[in-house]
């Protein structure tokens, strides 16, 4: 009946001393009461012996893992035929009373031991490890020893640590295949001899060195050339895909220079996109808008397009859309427009009465005079039909910082009018109420600026404007360029999509 278990693949447990041995049975001796493993592993090592044989007293428990069946005769030889719901069913060996070694059928359990890795065979002598021979634990440290300073040990042993499988782990088989028909994966990965590991790595650096891409590249145009073919690209080139902000027309040279104008200019203003902007004097000035008046861009049209250029930067100036919502009627900004005797006075009367059309509360300042201009009084019949304030006395005036003042005190011509006492009055008053001053077309002059502002707002073209005129913009009033060309001024429009665009100082 010994001969029925060879070629099965047990674990034998031999104490604390020796470890646990798994392999196949290749040999059982009744008589001297001893069993051989061939391809044995050592604690889920891998021995360096082909073979090793215990004695009965030495096994502390024995495991039948795997039984062969019918037909696999590469190990055992003539092999008896077993019942094929054995594979399934684990055995448990134990030394009875006589020495002879007891078969007790049980159940394995999910922590069976895994099935054992075929390898290829070693050449060597065989090992009998016996209690008699000084197989104690001093013996197999010293065996242990031999196997860590062996080529390769720690790279193999590794390899199977990483493994996820445990090493008493039973491999299921799968129904209709005969056992040893497929090859393990295990053996696939870990099959090869530690003699065949290599010692140094795969150099990547040195063997790319040796290709010479660009030599092989030159060599491929070169066919390319005289064969008058194309291997890449092949068998279309696709067309040449453009981003949607990429123009794909080629474009003529950028000009920033555009405006150039008669005389040399004092001062040069730039714009956000870098076109140069040159400031003009007062008479050249004060000429362009008489020719512009004469072609039909009257003192009316003017104030209309003024107003709207300056309340569309004073809305944004407030806070625009942030500021201004039905959600914020309770936080109306409240606007200080102060206005002199004169056109400039009537351009800020237009400007305040489209900032109280867009719900600001403005508070108009303008002294009284016996006989204004036609231009004032026309803008101030149309400013009573809205909901601002009208006020000709600084005490009138509110004591609290009002959200925005924009001045239209000041004059280019008409400089007698700072030598007034509600003028210096006015200018105390704003100079005291710390709210940031937007000036309307301020003189050229820094003599003449009594109230310093923040932002100033040049018509048409700027005039050389001081520091004290804080950041200029520039608005389009509407004055075609042909008129530009009659005063002499060569035009082309920086505004762009806009009507208001601040200018930078270069």
């Amino acid at each position: 009946m010994a001969t029925d278990w060879l070629g099965s693949i047990v674990s034998i447990n031999c104490g604390e001393s020796l470890g646990v041995y798994q392999g196949r049975v290749s040999a059982v001796d009744q008589v001297s009461q001893t069993i051989s493993l061939t391809r044995p592993f050592h604690n889920g090592v891998k021995c360096l012996v082909p073979e090793v044989t215990f004695r009965a007293g030495d096994i502390t428990e024995l495991k039948i893992l795997e039984i062969p069946g019918p037909g696999d005769s590469r190990q055992c030889g003539d092999s008896q035929h077993m019942d094929t719901a054995m594979p399934g069913v684990g055995c448990q060996v134990g030394p009875s009373q006589n020495g002879t070694g007891k078969v007790l059928k049980k159940p394995m359990s999910s922590s069976a031991p895994q099935n054992i890795p075929r390898r290829t065979d070693m050449k060597s002598q065989d090992l009998v490890i016996s209690p008699q021979q000084q197989c104690s634990k001093s013996y197999m440290d010293r065996h242990m020893e031999t196997l860590s300073q062996s080529k390769g040990f720690r790279r193999r042993h590794n390899s199977w640590s990483s493994s996820s499988r445990h090493p008493n782990q039973v491999t299921p088989k799968k129904s209709g295949l005969k056992n040893g028909q497929m090859k393990s994966k295990d053996d696939e990965c870990f099959g090869d001899d530690i003699d065949e590991i290599p010692d140094t790595d795969f150099d990547f650096e040195g063997n790319l060195a040796l290709f010479d891409k660009a030599a092989v590249f030159e060599e491929i145009e070169t066919y390319e050339r005289r064969s008058g073919t194309r291997s890449r690209g092949t068998p279309s080139e696709k067309p040449a895909r453009y981003r949607h902000d990429e123009n794909i027309l080629e474009s003529e040279p950028i000009v920033y220079r555009r405006i150039v104008v008669p005389q040399n200019p004092h001062k040069e203003f730039c714009t956000d996109s870098g076109l140069v902007v040159p400031s003009v004097s007062y008479e050249l000035h004060k000429k362009l808008l008489a020719v512009a008046e004469k072609h039909g861009l009257s003192l009316e049209r003017r104030l209309e397009m003024t107003g709207v250029c300056a309340s569309q930067m004073a809305l944004s100036l407030l806070g625009g859309p942030n500021r201004l919502n039905p959600k914020n009627v309770h936080q109306r900004p409240t606007v200080a427009l102060l206005c002199g005797p004169h056109v400039k006075g009537a351009q800020g009367i237009s400007c305040g009465r489209h900032l109280s059309n867009h719900d600001v509360h403005v508070i108009l300042f303008l002294p009284n005079f016996v006989k204004m201009l036609e231009s004032i009084t026309n803008e101030l019949n149309l400013f009573s039909k809205t909901q601002g304030q009208q006020v000709s006395s600084v005490k009138d005036l509110p004591d609290t910082p009002v959200d925005l003042v924009i001045n239209c005190l000041d004059c280019h011509e008409n400089a007698f009018l700072r030598d007034q006492p509600w003028y210096k009055a006015v200018v105390d008053w704003a100079n005291q109420n710390r709210a940031p001053v937007l000036s309307i077309d301020p003189p050229m002059s820094e003599m003449e600026l009594g109230i310093d502002a923040k932002w100033s707002l040049a018509l048409g073209l700027p005039l050389p404007l001081g520091e004290r005129a804080g950041r200029v913009y520039l608005c389009d009033i509407g004055i075609p360029q042909k008129v530009f060309q009659e005063v002499g001024i060569n035009y082309h429009s920086p505004f762009g999509c806009k009507f208001v665009i601040p200018l930078h100082s270069t």
